[in-house]
């Protein structure tokens, strides 16, 4: 039977739930009690939740961590981080007291520039072409100032415009690549805006020039849209220290830790099977902070990817050397992030992590983010090439476990004064729980007590 349904969206959120529920579940009640438990009972707050997009039925949960004692250029920070893999949090903490006990992290702003750009076809002559778009460039600036003069007053706009000449890879393909500042927003919506409007700057002016033929008056704009490619919007993080301070590991000298250390990011460099882990540990970090302060974690992804791969193969993003005795641990990427604007006015637990950040602007957020990447690395590599991952890993693990095998608090209890000194699996943990529960269940607490 069919589960097609037309006006949908006109419904109210209970009829959508019920339809849901009624559509595609067994127990419907159940179903119904499940999405209203998610629910906020502030009337107000569930209200602006549900304005936040389209059809929604309840609210799907994170949970909001913290990791203190960042110390990034001199200054301390504790970074709010919303993320449901476990271990990732700890790990950002431990990289973070560990560094700041070694002069903390650096972080640089290399440059903010943002990237938009019209794909259009015209069918005729380069050369026309190029000597229109350097007679009409002008009116791209003077046609959208009443969308610029705000930006402008901020210090940003439109820094510039080029005509891009593409048939070499798509026939009678042409762009025109704009180059924006966007100051502490992220910018999408006033770079789209501005691209439509060269659209439309662009087609009225290709219909009145006289040196076109009526075939190349009639340019056919194929889109208008911002890139989440920002090659150009680039933040350096980095930490070093001499190499007799950078392992506490009695049982690992400092220098073969260091050496072992600098062979794990070689081959991330060179080996993209390695590479693209590698750089997954890089985004537990920087995701977890871009969704905690109300960034679009999939545009940054999408572009770190991308930056990763532009030497045409997919390698490291991070990068480590020794020299002098100096240990040196950074990293380049690319973060296009706001600090103003879209949900980080709106979402009352983005407001609270941007204060607690110290209401940073864009840049200072850039730096943030690229450090809690860097800090989730070292983390990650200092785990692999010493104890391994799975050891603190799964310890952090231990709890989701037990509450997917329903463990009451007696029982967790006595599992992780347990397994202090055993391998965490999830049978290993499945069998524990078990064989505690052939004994009495009642003097479970008792018995862990004594």
């Amino acid at each position: 039977m069919s589960k097609t349904i037309a006006g949908f969206s006109k419904f109210s959120k209970e009829q959508k739930i019920e339809w849901i529920a009624n559509e595609y579940f067994s127990a419907p009640e159940e179903a119904i009690s499940l999405l209203k438990n998610y629910w906020n009972t502030n009337t107000s707050l569930q209200k602006l939740h549900d304005e936040f997009i389209e059809n929604t039925i309840t609210n799907f949960y994170l949970p909001l961590g913290i990791a203190p004692n960042f110390v990034i250029n001199g200054r301390e920070y504790t970074i709010p981080m919303a993320v449901e893999e476990s271990s990732v949090v700890a790990a950002a903490a431990k990289a973070a007291k560990f560094w700041a006990k070694r002069g903390g992290f650096k972080a640089t702003v290399i440059n903010t520039e943002k990237i938009g750009q019209v794909h259009f076809i015209f069918n005729g002559d380069f050369g026309k072409l190029s000597s229109f778009f350097n007679k009409i460039k002008a009116l791209f600036f003077e046609g959208t100032q009443d969308l610029t003069k705000n930006m402008q007053a901020r210090g940003g706009g439109i820094l510039d415009i080029e005509l891009r000449d593409k048939t070499a890879d798509l026939a009678n393909y042409y762009q025109l690549h704009a180059t924006f500042e966007t100051k502490d927003s992220m910018g999408a919506n006033f770079i789209n805006s501005c691209l439509e409007r060269f659209s439309k700057i662009l087609k009225e002016a290709t219909l009145n020039e006289d040196s076109f033929t009526e075939d190349e008056k009639h340019i056919e704009v194929i889109m208008s849209i911002l890139s989440n490619y920002v090659p150009g919007c680039i933040v350096r993080a980095e930490v070093s220290c001499p190499v007799e301070e950078l392992h506490e590991d009695a049982s690992v000298s400092a220098a073969a830790f260091a050496d072992k250390f600098l062979t794990a990011v070689k081959i991330a460099e060179i080996e993209p099977f390695r590479a693209v882990t590698h750089n997954k540990g890089i985004m537990n970090g920087i995701d977890a902070v871009v969704v905690a302060t109300g960034n679009d974690f999939r545009a940054v992804e999408a572009g770190v990817h991308a930056y990763a791969s532009k030497s045409g193969q997919y390698s490291s993003l991070s990068h480590a050397k020794v020299e002098n005795g100096i240990f040196t641990f950074w990293m380049e990427i690319p973060l296009a992030l706001g600090t103003v604007g879209g949900l980080t006015t709106l979402h009352p637990l983005v407001k609270f992590c941007l204060e607690m950040l110290g209401k940073p602007s864009a840049p200072e957020l850039m730096q943030i983010v690229a450090v809690a990447g860097l800090a989730q690395n070292f983390a990650a590599l200092r785990s692999l090439t010493t104890t391994g991952i799975q050891q603190g890993h799964m310890k952090m693990h231990l709890m989701n476990i037990l509450n997917q095998l329903g463990a009451n608090d007696p029982e967790k209890k006595q599992a992780i004064k347990h397994f202090e000194k055993n391998t965490v699996s999830h049978s290993a943990v499945a069998d524990y729980i078990t064989d505690l529960r052939k004994n009495d269940p009642s003097k479970i607490e008792e018995d862990f007590l004594q």
